[in-house]
């Protein structure tokens, strides 16, 4: 009996989707699996980009960053896949890895507000804070009044940072 190349292919996107995420729930009692049925597993295949935001949101950042990686590999031209992957490699502490991809973010559309922010806590992060507080002081720059921005800024100087910073 002959199994059609479309059926073969799909059973095999799905196993594959099965045993990657059972190898990374393995690892971690804590980690959960892309989504329980099938059909979730397909879409996880069909949209990696809408899963590492999800991974990202439940602050799963291994899983997100192989996804925003897989995400960026089939469309690197999304600037906002660039900087999910580098969000979740400043959260992994792979500081090179987050400069690059926000590299590449910002050569397809330049610096705007939500680059800035990012890199700002990316330093942050690093305990760079003069860089931290410039990044943040040019994101304020194209929105004045940003809460996310002006907490970081208050993060900043609570830990005590001694940089100068003005709103």
């Amino acid at each position: 009996m002959r199994i059609p190349v479309k059926r073969l292919s799909a059973v095999m996107v799905v196993a594959l989707a099965l045993a990657g995420c059972q190898t990374m729930a393995g690892r971690d009692e804590g980690a959960q699996v892309a989504s329980g049925s099938v059909e979730d597993q397909l879409a996880a295949a069909q949209d990696p980009g809408r899963v590492a935001r999800e991974h990202f949101a439940r602050q799963d950042y291994g899983l997100a960053e192989r996804f925003f990686r897989e995400a960026v590999e089939r469309s690197p031209g999304d600037a906002d896949l660039w900087i999910g992957l580098a969000a979740s490699y400043d959260q992994l502490g792979r500081f090179e890895l987050s400069d690059r991809a926000y590299a590449s973010a910002a050569k397809l559309r330049g610096e705007d507000f939500r680059l800035l922010n990012n890199r700002g806590y990316s330093y942050l992060l690093r305990g760079d804070t003069a860089r931290a507080a410039g990044m943040f002081e040019k994101a304020l720059a194209f929105d004045p009044g940003n809460v996310v921005v002006a907490n970081n800024l208050r993060l900043l100087r609570e830990e005590g940072a001694g940089a100068s910073v003005s709103n």
